[in-house]
């Protein structure tokens, strides 16, 4: 399995290239997108296909983790006779939210086949998923990845948007990569429930066992070499911020 970084950014970053979350994870000839935020359609198409998308799985309905999913959209509706369709996994009331951006009903229906997200496994292609509800927004998911034909890992694991690390604990196998946000850099964590930082994911990853740490989601106030110093101050394996054009074998 590989990764690819469409994007890594947060909701707002003055930093050039800090497009919104997006993860194209790659295996036997498929691909899923973890999340797709503001300006990650690009790089998303630069890694496969998007029309052979097997599914997008969004971890929850803020726009720096869905809205380019209106591009996605136009591009399944007008460069195909007839259109293509893609499968995307969310939480319930995406659809409507993309139907009100543009005060169009049947706007998300036209392309996109959407289904709503529940705590769980699921199987997409060859992929084996995991879902289960963090504490960030009132609908908010983390999600473990591995191939179906070894389900026992290792794997990646996914936070999303996540305010508590021990949320993510029960996802965690030994010897999991863990994409983790560090929205909040080297802390303290502004918002109280909302986002993490660099201490609580060094906690997490040496609690959880964790393989490696791959740090995304950072507010671009926050210098990522001492982000990265930060969590290697609690956690004794490989650490790395990733950028958009990551390709990272899993």
């Amino acid at each position: 399995m590989e990764l690819v970084v469409a994007g890594a950014g947060p909701a707002y970053s003055a930093r050039p290239g800090a497009v919104g979350a997006a993860y194209v994870l790659l295996l036997e000839g498929h691909a899923i997108v973890l999340d797709l935020g503001h300006g990650a359609y690009a790089g998303v198409a630069q890694a496969v296909e998007p029309s052979t998308l097997d599914a997008i799985l969004v971890s929850h309905l803020h726009p720096d983790h869905f809205v380019d999913l209106v591009p996605l959209r136009h591009y399944l509706r007008y460069e195909f006779e007839p259109p293509r369709r893609v499968r995307v996994i969310a939480p319930r009331g995406l659809g409507q939210r993309l139907d009100d951006l543009h005060a169009q009903p049947g706007f998300t229906a036209d392309a996109l086949d959407v289904e709503a997200l529940d705590e769980g496994q699921l199987t997409v292609g060859p992929f084996s998923i995991e879902a289960r509800r963090v504490t960030h927004n009132a609908d908010s998911y983390a999600f473990r990845v591995v191939p179906a034909s070894r389900a026992d890992g290792p794997g990646l694991v996914y936070s999303g948007d996540c305010g508590r690390a021990e949320d993510l604990l029960p996802l965690v196998r030994p010897g999991d990569a863990l994409l983790v946000e560090a929205s909040f850099g080297t802390g303290p964590v502004r918002v109280a429930d909302t986002h993490l930082d660099a201490p609580a994911v060094a906690g997490l990853a040496a609690a959880s066992g964790a393989g490696r740490v791959l740090v995304t989601h950072v507010l671009g106030t926050y210098d990522f070499d001492a982000v990265a110093a930060s969590v290697r101050a609690g956690y004794t394996g490989d650490v790395r911020i990733v950028a958009p054009g990551d390709l990272i074998e899993m």
